[in-house]
């Protein structure tokens, strides 16, 4: 018997061409490397070089004299490594807090709102920005200060779920057969939550690659972290800490 939801999703045809899409990029981001030399930070030829002008620059060069085609492909990397784990860690967090708070209610639904309400408050590029530049631009901070804005839709609509679930007769029924409240959590109710969360996951990776592109182009992305280097008063002042 054919998978239904396969079968529904092959008659979509946006859905197709969005996941040949997705398909074709992840491919050149993995094995894309192998069909250039270039360092995509050397300046290895003259700038402006136009598409095909010269051998082994498909794409041209930038103002810099930079392979075009080197720089697309390491940035799909980069720009896929920081969206996926981001959004990973996104998740690990607005997951638990949502599900904590929607299950529980009370003072603890209260507080953790409050909690994320907090982060909310404060504009998450301005927040992202913060983050990266205490940290100092690295992949790592990057992907710290993205999953740090990203999580508190994440909670308020896994509470959402939660708070409507819990009173479903099956979770009725698996506290009188005495399970356990993690395994009701995670057996019962978050399965059949996961229809939004995947579709926010979707959207979210997305959104984590825009704002890495963000803040690349102010110059706290992954360029500034590759040639980071501390000004002779910055050293100075690192050695006497």
């Amino acid at each position: 018997m054919k998978n239904p939801f396969w079968r529904r999703f092959r008659r979509n045809k946006g859905a197709v061409i969005g996941l040949a899409v997705l398909a074709l990029v992840a491919v050149v981001a993995v094995i894309g490397p192998a069909f250039t030399t270039n360092d995509p930070w050397s300046m290895v030829q003259q700038p402006f070089l136009h598409p095909w002008t010269e051998p082994g620059f498909a794409l041209g060069t930038d103002t810099l004299g930079r392979d075009m085609l080197s720089g697309v492909i390491y940035g799909a990397r980069i720009s896929l490594l920081i969206g996926f784990v981001s959004t990973v860690v996104a998740l690990l967090i607005g997951v638990t807090l949502g599900a904590v708070a929607g299950y529980f209610g009370g003072w603890v639904d209260a507080g953790l709102m409050r909690f994320t309400e907090l982060f909310q408050a404060v504009p998450s590029f301005a927040l992202a920005i913060v983050l990266v530049a205490i940290f100092q631009p690295s992949v790592y901070s990057i992907v710290v200060a993205i999953a740090i804005v990203s999580w508190p839709p994440v909670a308020r609509l896994v509470r959402g779920e939660f708070l409507t679930l819990r009173q479903r007769d099956f979770v009725q029924a698996a506290l009188l057969a005495g399970e356990s409240t993690p395994r009701i959590m995670l057996t019962q109710i978050l399965p059949n939550a996961m229809s939004p969360i995947i579709v926010m996951a979707s959207l979210m990776v997305a959104t984590a690659i825009l704002l890495e592109s963000s803040l690349s182009f102010l110059g706290l992305g992954v360029w500034a972290a590759e040639h980071f280097e501390p000004t002779p008063i910055a050293s100075q002042r690192l050695a006497a800490t």
